[in-house]
């Protein structure tokens, strides 16, 4: 099977500090103990585990790691070095708080690498539904905030939205309001909630997103939490969720993607690309292709890896 690992991440600890993996007491994630991705994570590792799974890993698209935002063009400057050197990542989505003071210099050296197609900015969110309405500083409903998004019009790059599914209604007046602007949600919307309820409430957030053209949807980042406080990967569960992404978005909008080596706390790399395999069986030769590697090539205008894909 032919893929292009559409969100990923590389770290070297001793080039560049990622405080949420450095620091002496690490704060609470999403998948438990981050203590397994306290080590080095680079290109030969990540081909290393596809050919493992029996992957052909013809491409990838690299996405920051919460390096030292004193620093929010240094990761970025290092993955086109670690491109040139070993031929991976294809495209990187760049670090970019998007209320800082200083945001408009960020962007000004950020879109000038060329292998940057797009930023993140984790915007402030509740903890839990219920509050969402009540706005924060930091969050897209932040005016300081929204006028930094607002700078990504004049630039070619896409916003990498990380936020959890009751907050992405919040996307969708800056959908309309910049429609040029790409907003590329990571994580399927994070459907951690696995309740009936919490089920629900995640569907009819990604349904009111899709009369957006310029919404795509990465499909990762589908690791559970346990009462354990592991992280787990509920496979017939992920199975069904990425069919019903698929169902709203159509395979024209959706990219898959490992998210490792984060996602490693919940499942190998063979798993998470068993389960997409699972979720496509029935689908055309073109959807697939277009799922499993055309729509990161179309979304991160990389024609010619596009090419190769599509030529096998």
């Amino acid at each position: 099977m032919r893929i292009i690992d559409a969100h990923h991440h590389f770290w070297d600890l001793s080039a560049n500090r990622h405080p949420w993996l450095q620091s002496a007491e690490p704060g609470p994630f999403r998948y438990g103990d981050t203590t397994p991705l306290r080590r080095d994570f680079m290109p030969d590792d990540l081909r290393e585990l596809a050919s493992a799974a029996g992957l052909d890993l013809v491409g990838s698209v690299s996405m920051e790691g919460e390096t030292d935002p004193g620093t929010p063009v240094r990761e970025a400057q290092w993955m086109a070095g670690v491109a040139d050197r070993h031929g991976l990542p294809d495209a990187h989505a760049a670090q970019a708080w998007l209320d800082r003071d200083d945001i408009e210099s960020v962007l000004d050296q950020t879109v000038s690498i060329p292998m940057v197609r797009s930023v993140r900015h984790k915007p402030r969110a509740h903890p839990a539904p219920g509050r969402d309405d009540e706005a924060l500083p930091g969050s897209m409903t932040c005016p300081r905030w929204r006028a930094g998004y607002g700078l990504l019009a004049a630039t070619r790059l896409h916003f990498e939205l990380q936020t959890p599914w009751w907050h992405l209604r919040d996307a969708l007046p800056l959908a309309e309001r910049h429609p040029d602007t790409r907003i590329i949600v990571n994580h399927c919307g994070l459907p951690a909630d696995r309740s009936e309820r919490g089920l629900a409430g995640w569907h009819a957030a990604m349904t009111a997103l899709v009369p957006a053209p310029n919404i795509l949807i990465k499909i990762s980042g589908l690791g559970v939490l346990g009462e354990d406080g592991r992280a787990s990967w509920p496979e017939a569960e992920n199975v069904d969720l990425v069919r019903r992404t698929i169902d709203l978005f159509g395979p024209d909008r959706v990219m898959f993607a490992s998210n490792f080596p984060v996602d490693g706390l919940a499942a190998d790399y063979a798993t998470v690309w068993r389960t997409f395999d699972a979720a496509t069986r029935d689908f055309e030769d073109r959807e697939r292709m277009a799922m499993f590697g055309g729509t990161a090539c179309r979304c991160y205008g990389l024609e010619e890896l596009g090419e190769r894909f599509a030529a096998g």
